[in-house]
């Protein structure tokens, strides 16, 4: 634990300070008027998004300390089918981030869960909390159909990925490593909770800063040429965006002020990177491979990034 908390320390400090750099010592290299838009949007979606992380991580590391996992196993339904549904269902009232969702889906099968369920709730959980869902709204104001389209997108993608792994999924693609999440008898749930809030916050915090200096780039240096050349055509604008969710690896609790800030792209397309980038990213694929083996996790991440553009641009037809 305390090896995870200084990796996540350096990665915030380091981008932090990388985010600095480019701000203060680049000044002099680049044209004015670019450094000041940078600055802008790299400052307005970090400060933005920023309190909407502390609480995600907050109300993730207490869920993991104080809530048993026996809980989600004897409020789902025997039958592996209602089960997956209802999975996806529980991530709008039980908050977490893509990075405590993997062992908690790992603590979930060790204690009988079903694997399409525990996988429904891995994918739902980051996407629709109630954190995600404001934290949606206030970066898309005045527009409450793009929040009941992520909403919409996501459960549906979880449901469909739950059902595929009953119909599809093999056990030998599975490896579930032992590892413990939730409280530990005989330790103190605050300091479990302490310690789960820190990582978490750190190791996420850095991904944010690092995501909000990509967003800032891609507006400022990507010539108005090429984003007509994916902007202008409804698929292609889909896939770049769907592909960016998954390079730029920005937290749940912050992707939907980015996903605001790509003005040049159509809501559907906007709606895909919201509903992509918690489900499959690098440092998503990272955890899942780890925790599960790789041979789960190639397979799960490419079926995953299909599913969730299929619903998206299907939800997002119909609703925004």
């Amino acid at each position: 634990m305390e090896e995870r908390l200084w990796s996540g320390l350096l990665l915030l400090l380091g981008a932090i300070v990388l985010l600095n750099v480019v701000l203060f010592v680049g000044g002099g290299r680049l044209d004015a008027p670019a450094v000041q838009a940078w600055r802008t949007v790299a400052l307005a979606i970090t400060v933005q998004a920023m309190p909407f992380l502390l609480l995600g991580t907050a109300l993730s590391g207490a869920i993991n300390a104080f809530v048993p996992a026996r809980v989600f196993s004897r409020l789902l339904p025997k039958r592996p089918a209602l089960a997956v549904p209802v999975a996806a269902g529980a991530g709008v009232v039980l908050p977490g981030c893509e990075c405590a969702s993997v062992p908690v889906a790992n603590s979930l099968i060790g204690r009988g869960v079903t694997p399409a369920a525990a996988f429904a709730f891995l994918l739902s959980a980051p996407a629709v909390n109630p954190v995600v869902l404001t934290a949606t709204a206030i970066a898309f104001p005045g527009n409450p159909a793009m929040v009941l389209a992520r909403l919409l997108a996501s459960l549906a993608t979880a449901a469909v990925m739950g059902w595929l792994w009953l119909r599809f999924g093999r056990e030998k693609w599975l490896r579930p490593t032992v590892r413990h999440t939730g409280h530990r008898p005989g330790h103190s749930r605050w300091t479990e909770f302490r310690r789960g809030f820190q990582h978490d916050f750190l190791h996420a915090g850095g991904f944010l800063v690092l995501g909000a200096m990509a967003a800032a780039t891609f507006n400022v240096t990507v010539p108005r040429s090429v984003l007509e050349a994916f902007s202008g055509s409804a698929w292609l604008s889909v896939l770049f965006l769907a592909g960016l969710a998954v390079l730029l690896s920005v937290c749940s609790e912050a992707d939907a002020f980015v996903a605001a800030s790509l003005t040049g792209f159509s809501p559907v397309a906007r709606l895909t990177f919201m509903v992509v980038g918690p489900m499959v990213d690098l440092k998503l694929f990272a955890l899942q491979a780890g925790t599960f083996g790789r041979a789960f996790a190639v397979r799960f991440c490419a079926a995953t990034t299909v599913v969730a553009i299929l619903c998206s641009v299907l939800i997002g037809a119909v609703v925004l």
